[in-house]
């Protein structure tokens, strides 16, 4: 698969970024992936546990197995939306994501996220759901 050509843009005028994201990403694609928002459920569709960080854990990896499927990683990744069950889950998330990040993103290369903070999923044990958008060449 040739290189994407992926680009992060934070500019100097605007505000920081408040956690690991960008502002903006640039890509020159072939086509692009959509990926349905994945929740803590594993393989045997068994939850990975009843708090936000087994959980995100667990949707990371299911991220990582569909990119897989689809000859990409996370590099190929340029927008997460991310849903947070009460914010008492923000900081829970924040802090394993901080930790999954150098991992998945070993040069703090990031693409944007929003977060939002809502009442309730699917399932009343689900914490966390995230969707992506990857770009494959």
């Amino acid at each position: 698969m040739p290189d994407l050509q992926r680009t992060t843009l934070d500019p100097p005028n605007a505000p920081k970024p408040l956690g690991a994201y960008s502002h903006a990403v640039k890509v020159s694609a072939g086509s692009l992936l959509y990926i349905a928002g994945q929740v803590g459920v594993d393989a045997d569709g068994e939850l990975a546990g009843q708090d936000v960080v087994a959980q995100t854990r667990q949707v990371f990896q299911n991220l990582g197995h569909v990119l897989a499927k689809a000859g990409a990683t996370f590099s190929n990744v340029v927008e997460f939306t991310t849903y947070l069950v009460g914010r008492s889950s923000i900081q829970p998330f924040i802090d394993t994501r901080t930790e999954l990040f150098p991992g998945l993103y070993p040069g703090g290369d990031y693409p944007p996220n929003t977060l939002l903070v809502i009442a309730g999923l699917v399932q009343e044990e689900f914490l966390v759901e995230i969707k992506a958008v990857a770009a494959l060449p």
